[in-house]
Formats: C-alpha cells, sequence, structure tokens
C-alpha cells in the first residue's frame, strides 16, 4: 500500500487527513454482492490459525515470539489470506497496520522501501489520540527523519512514540497485527553519488538485500519489551527469507506456515470452483448439467494447490470473451488433458497462460507490450500512444482485447489516469523463464531495443510535427497534455 507520508515535508500528522473510500452501489446486482464474499471465504481455517495466534499467541509467558513466516510459492494465495486477515482484524479491532508490497503495482511506494516505516506509522496513528500525539510531536522533532534509513526512522517514529505512550497510560490497551505482504517483491532503491565515478561509485544493490534490512528492522522492533504487536509477513520461500527464518539460525521467531505444505487448499478451491460457476450459471441461464460432471475436479487437480489458477479460469470464462464461456471451458479441458506428465506443479497454469495469450492476434507483438507495461510505470493512455506504431490504430485494444483475464484494462474514460495492472505476478514469472514459456521468451536486450525503438519513433514523430512537416494528429495533440513517458524509464532496463 503506497503511503502519503512518503516524500513529505514539514507536517504535522494531527492535520493529516487520509480517507480509505470503498464505492458501494446499493443497488447492485445481489449476485454480484454475493459474488464479492466468496474469495474471502476460502483458506477459512489458515485465517482461523493466524488471527487465533494474533489474538493468544502460541501460550508463551515470557518473551512471546511476535513474528511469524507465512509463505508458500506463486499463486498459493498468500496476499488473498493476508487480505483477508486483515480485513478480519479490522473488524475484531486489532489491525495495527498493513503494508502491501507489489512489484508491478502502478504506485512506487508498492515497489520499495521508502515508504514502508512511514506508512506504518501513519497507521498506528489512527488508533488513538495519544499515540497520535507521540507520532506527530516526533515528527516535529525530527524534521529530517524521512531522509534517514529504515531503522532510524522506526525508533524515532514508531518505537520511542509507543514507549512513551506505553508508560504513560494507565491501561495503554495495545495489541493487535501488522502484516506485511509480498516482501519478496520489494524492490532495491539505489543510491548512486553522480560526483563519483569509477572504483568508488556507489555499487548497486540488490532486492534482498533492502528486504534484508525490512527484516531486521521488524526484528528488531518485535524484540523491543514495549513493542505491542505481533508481526506477519508473508512470501515466497527466496533464500533470503530462508536463511533468515531458518530456526536453527534465529530461534526468536513463531513456527512458520507454509500454505503449500501444511494446508491443503483443495476444499478451498472447490468452494471457489462451485461458488462461481454457479454464479457463471445464473449469469447465462445455463441449465444446472453445466459445467459437465468431474469438471471441478479435474480443475482443482490441475490448480496444484494455485488459487490463482482456479481465479484465472473463472476471470477467463466470465470477462466476455469472443468465445462464449462453454467453449472456452472445455477448450482449457482439453488443453490441460494432455500436460499432465510432468511433475512440475506450475506445468498447467503454465498451459493455461499459454492458452489465453495464444488467443492474441499477435502473440510476439503481445507478449513484448506486458514486458514493457510495468517498466514505463505509466498510465494506459500513454503506454498506449507510445508502443503503437500507428497513432491512429487501436492497437493496444487489438492486442490486448482478450487478455482480460491475465491483464486488467482500464476503461477507455479512464486511461488517462490509470495504468494496465496484472491480476498476478506469476504471469510475468511466466513469461521470465525460458523453460516455461518456450517460444514466448524474450530476451531482456530484445525488449530493451522495442522499448528504444518505440521513444526514437515518438520522438522522431514529434519533431516532424515541430517542423511542420507533419499535422499532429488527435491523439498526439491530447497525449501531450499529459505526463509523458520520459527516459528515465532507461535507469530500469
Amino acid at each position: 500500500m503506497a503511503s502519503n507520508l512518503n516524500n513529505a515535508h514539514d507536517f504535522r500528522i494531527d492535520n493529516y487527513s487520509f480517507t480509505n473510500v470503498t464505492n458501494v452501489n446499493p443497488s447492485a446486482d445481489p449476485l454480484s454482492k454475493l459474488e464479492a464474499r466468496v474469495a474471502t471465504e476460502t483458506r477459512v481455517a489458515v485465517q482461523a490459525n493466524l488471527y487465533r495466534w494474533i489474538v493468544d499467541g502460541d501460550g508463551e509467558v515470557e518473551q512471546p515470539k511476535k513474528i511469524k513466516w507465512v509463505t508458500g510459492p506463486a499463486g498459493t494465495g498468500k496476499t488473498a489470506v493476508m487480505g483477508s486477515l486483515a480485513d478480519r482484524c479490522a473488524e475484531g479491532g486489532v489491525l495495527g497496520a498493513t503494508f502491501f508490497f507489489a512489484s508491478w503495482s502502478a504506485s512506487i511506494g508498492r515497489r520499495r522501501k521508502t515508504a514502508f516505516v512511514t506508512t506504518i506509522a501513519h497507521q498506528l496513528a489512527q488508533h488513538r489520540e495519544d499515540l497520535k500525539n507521540a507520532i506527530s510531536a516526533a515528527m516535529e522533532k525530527n524534521p529530517g527523519i524521512l531522509e534517514k534509513n529504515l531503522h532510524v526512522q522506526m525508533e524515532t517514529l514508531v518505537l520511542a512514540p509507543l514507549r512513551e505512550v506505553v508508560r504513560q497510560s494507565e491501561d495503554p490497551e495495545l495489541r493487535g497485527a501488522i502484516i506485511v505482504d509480498g516482501l519478496d517483491e520489494c524492490e532495491a532503491e539505489q543510491y548512486h553519488d553522480t560526483n563519483i565515478t569509477g572504483p568508488r561509485a556507489t555499487p548497486t544493490r540488490t532486492n534482498a538485500q533492502d528486504q534484508l534490512e525490512i527484516l531486521q528492522v521488524l526484528q528488531a522492533a518485535s524484540l523491543d519489551p514495549d513493542f505491542p504487536f505481533r508481526i506477519l509477513i508473508a512470501s515466497r520461500p527466496e533464500p533470503v527469507f530462508r536463511e533468515f527464518f531458518d530456526p536453527e539460525i534465529n530461534p526468536t521467531f513463531a513456527q512458520k506456515l507454509d500454505l503449500n505444505v501444511e494446508h491443503n487448499a483443495d476444499a478451498d478451491i472447490t468452494l471457489f470452483l462451485e461458488a462461481k460457476f454457479d454464479l457463471i450459471r445464473r449469469r447465462y441461464n445455463f441449465p444446472l448439467s453445466w459445467p459437465p460432471p468431474g469438471t471441478i475436479q479435474t480443475l482443482v487437480e490441475n490448480a496444484s494447490g494455485q488459487f490463482i489458477y482456479a481465479a484465472t479460469v473463472i476471470r477467463l470464462l466470465d470477462t466476455r470473451q469472443r468465445e462464449p464461456p462453454k467453449a472456452l471451458l472445455d477448450a482449457i479441458l482439453k488443453v490441460e488433458a494432455t500436460r499432465k506428465t510432468s511433475s512440475n506443479p506450475f506445468e498447467q497454469l503454465d498451459a493455461l497462460y499459454m492458452r489465453i495469450l495464444e488467443s492474441s492476434p499477435d502473440l510476439p507483438l503481445s507478449v513484448r507490450w506486458i514486458h514493457s507495461i510495468p517498466i514505463l510505470n505509466e498510465p494506459a493512455f500513454n503506454v498506449n500512444m507510445l508502443l503503437q506504431t500507428d497513432p491512429e490504430s487501436n492497437e493496444a485494444e487489438h492486442l490486448l482485447g482478450t487478455l482480460h483475464s491475465l491483464i486488467q484494462i482500464p476503461p477507455h474514460s479512464n486511461q488517462t489516469t490509470t495504468q494496465y495492472g496484472f491480476y498476478h505476478k506469476s504471469l510475468l514469472d511466466f513469461l521470465e523463464d525460458p523453460g516455461r514459456c518456450g517460444k514466448l521468451y524474450v530476451e531482456k536486450s530484445e525488449r530493451r531495443v522495442f522499448i528504444w525503438d518505440a521513444f526514437i519513433r515518438q520522438y522522431k514523430s514529434d519533431a516532424m510535427v515541430l517542423k511542420g512537416v507533419v499535422t499532429p494528429s488527435f491523439h498526439t495533440r491530447k497525449a501531450s497534455s499529459n505526463s509523458w513517458p520520459s527516459f528515465h524509464h532507461f535507469g530500469q532496463l
């Protein structure tokens, strides 16, 4: 979640207003309301387990272990579990703060560590007036705190105010959870001194270094005797996390929860698919005999515990594609039936991604667009204008129009302000791995060339307009009023 404190200066938290608005249509279709609740009912046992740990711990009397790691490979539903758990904690009055990292997010605040501690501090300040005042006072006394490292920020904006409140209040009543999701997706911040070159130049930081820094900051907070919150950290089982949470190296953490090992998701995926198929059947007036017997069981087997597989199947069937849902489901089942020879748990998901991507009329070009979207990090309109070869064409709709089950495509009325999004990072993982995507793989050098060519093409087009050689089109004039992509994007290439 992006922080409104990011890069802020000279402000008081007690004058700061933050509103979280959820659009609710009271006249919405009852089935739509039911559909919105389906996802929250999955992984009930997991959520109950974690909620019980937040409220009661592991029964420790002394030195409680305040950090628990929730892990599992891509697609096992970590973010869905953490999101639903956060909702439950909010309802129960035990939610301290949340931060959901997302490497493909439009917001830089959700991709990097810069806003992490400030976001936590701001959310904690909403719980009690005395804590709010203490954090506000800390900001006033330390105007340069936002430029300090995470350890200093955590001490100044969170731990010191908590100590003050705990020690001065007769009944602190501070408890609950701080939920951090997708920490493995945190991208490294780079600090380069442009006045220094050669061997003394600042070395490039790795993602793992910044992820480890956040882990160490949270561990230090959890060991403070006045820190009253329990911390849940969800991530894939990447090496930096496996080593950090190794009980033989560091025994101060609660027992990890591995979604892929300790909780069989088949029952919850079955529940999810049954509810969704019922909604689709009602929406399209299909007979009760649809889907055919055994369909859900087959899809559950293909999912291999990955919620993202089931969710993608449902989106594909229910996004009003050019093919009707019955035909799409038949095609999915036929494709999957021929690909059960490998022990690779991602094989069925890969086959599904391949099936959907192949519906694009120009597969190689569509894949290059997909690679470019997170790099450009721009509103959809700007991405379209930069990448399309003909400014009068609707190349984006031509290439991505059949990929709505994979890509969040904003409506035309919002494309000047809203970015493309991906439903799950596993799509990008699939396209980054030549062993998984095969013929769809694009070398990084080819991606660079593709975007460079797009910038050069646009630069030449703008130059010709300025010289009066050609007349600017409606699209070009409209784009000029927006925040046009600049060459700073190539720092990411």
